[in-house]
């Protein structure tokens, strides 16, 4: 669960007029079944938040926080319930009813966790939001399933308060796995109440449990995070061991050659994208790794408004180096459909050399030279190929401009300094953008998205800018930008 959600107002009253059997009119009925990324439920002021990808014999499932008005439900405390669908091929889908609900009064938020299949059963453990003693506490709850979709929550529930030592008001999002020898082991978001260094006192406490009823204290697998790690992952992927989790949303990984570290810092952090919210994968068949986050929303739906909770599910398809370190790209069941690609003239400056009907060269050693596309669908999918040519200060595209260049969003690569820029966010440490590289950008209902070489991806959600010419760019260098092609999305998505 994401801090800044959590904490949507941090000097509310508490309400004591308390809510049993909490429901926000969901429908899987109606839910579009052809594809998940980017989804939003159909609804009244539904999002989705928090995602909890698992998979089991061939079927992907993903549960997923249903999360009414941002937030604001039963008195800001959130209201969250799990609903899930599943696919066995990442392009059809089906959804179904809340299969975790808020059923008892004092239940303010069934909250992020995570599932496991053993014992022929399903095991879902979530952090139960509520309020005790006139404050705001997160315990340990956890239901069984024998089939994924219909749990029954366990007695005592919660089952877990809290460990000594760590914090009431924040111990959530458990991670549980069950070891060869049959132990059940939770990795619990939380903070130390006492810390060597002041706010750095974020925690993953680290639980064991033979029998789901006594739970054994174990060193704790992270410290010293400024902020509580939420939404914890781990797996183990080919030769190697992952340790993922947030940081104000963003999702970082360690790796390690061993079950539980020495931990790694790996060369770079892929899963970091700030439009991208706490990840976290399953695995899929063929030995892939699917992610699965969320789009914020933004305030007042303006370019310039701050995130708030809740907004679309997004995707990646993890990538896996010999070294460890991971990369994102689209996963390609899930590239949203297009029609057929559109045949725009281009138009160029003195700068620019036209080498085909969909590629050119930029050559501007003492400053910018462009070429631009008009009449460009307001959502379509963009695709080319770009070489470098020796060292440039930047190059790269503005969507969605206006005829003179300005307004726009501008997507900028810069090999110097190894980022790749979309409009106010920005992604590091991206290798090999001084050399020939591949590019889709989908743009559709506010939200773009970049896949950078199948390597790194970026997605911001942009709003406002609604005009049709589609500038590029390269300053103070040699570049060129080879086989554009610009087609609208499908009514069929």
């Amino acid at each position: 669960m994401k801090t800044i959600a959590i904490f949507v107002c941090a000097s509310f009253s508490i309400e004591f007029n308390l809510h049993a059997q909490f429901t926000v009119g969901y429908d899987p009925e109606i839910q579009e079944t052809a594809n998940m990324q980017y989804f939003v439920p159909k609804g009244n002021d539904l999002f989705v938040g928090d995602c909890i990808p698992f998979s089991h014999d061939g079927t992907y499932y993903l549960y997923w926080l249903l999360d009414s008005a941002h937030h604001s439900a039963l008195n800001r405390l959130g209201g969250h319930q799990w609903v899930v669908s599943t696919t066995k091929d990442l392009k059809t889908w089906k959804h179904y009813p809340v299969v975790l609900g808020i059923d008892e009064e004092w239940e303010k938020s069934i909250c992020t966790g995570s599932v496991v299949h053993s014992n022929d059963k399903f095991y879902a453990f979530y952090a139960t939001r509520l309020i005790a003693d006139g404050e705001v506490k997160e315990q340990l709850s956890y239901a069984i399933s024998d089939d994924g979709i219909h749990f029954e929550k366990q007695k005592p529930n919660p089952f877990y308060n809290s460990a000594p030592g760590y914090s009431q008001r924040d111990f959530r999002d458990p991670k549980v796995f069950v070891d060869q020898d049959g132990f059940f082991h939770l990795f619990v978001a939380s903070r130390l109440n006492k810390s060597s260094i002041k706010k750095l006192d974020g925690v993953l406490v680290h639980m064991v449990s033979k029998d789901l009823g006594n739970w054994e204290l174990k060193p704790p697998v992270l410290t010293g995070q400024g902020s509580v790690p939420e939404c914890p992952d781990y797996f183990k992927w080919n030769d190697w061991y992952y340790l993922v989790y947030g940081d104000h949303g963003d999702t970082h990984y360690l790796k390690s050659k061993s079950p539980y570290g020495p931990w790694q810092q790996p060369d770079s952090q892929a899963l970091v994208e700030k439009w991208l919210n706490v990840a976290k994968t399953a695995s899929f068949m063929g030995n892939r790794r699917i992610a699965a986050g969320w789009i914020p929303s933004r305030k007042n739906n303006k370019d310039d408004g701050n995130e708030i909770f809740g907004g679309n599910a997004v995707f990646r398809e993890l990538v896996q180096q010999e070294n460890g370190t991971l990369g994102t790209k689209f996963p390609s069941e899930m590239i949203p459909k297009t029609e057929r690609p559109l045949t725009i003239d281009l138009l160029m400056d003195s700068l620019t050399k036209k080498l085909s009907e969909n590629s050119f060269s930029v050559s501007a050693p003492n400053g910018i030279g462009t070429a631009h596309f008009e009449s460009v669908p307001k959502d379509c999918s963009i695709t080319l190929e770009v070489e470098p040519d020796g060292p440039n200060e930047e190059f790269g595209l503005i969507l969605r401009a206006q005829q003179d260049g300005s307004g726009g969003y501008k997507l900028t690569f810069s090999a110097d300094n190894r980022t790749v820029q979309l409009h106010d966010t920005m992604i590091y440490a991206v290798a090999g953008l001084d050399k020939h590289f591949m590019v889709n950008i989908i743009m559709k209902d506010g939200i773009v998205d970049v896949d950078i070489d199948n390597r790194r991806c970026i997605v911001n959600r942009l709003l406002e800018e609604k005009g049709n010419v589609l500038w590029f760019f390269a300053k103070h260098g040699n570049v060129k930008i080879k086989s554009i092609t610009i087609s609208p999305l499908s009514n069929t998505n």
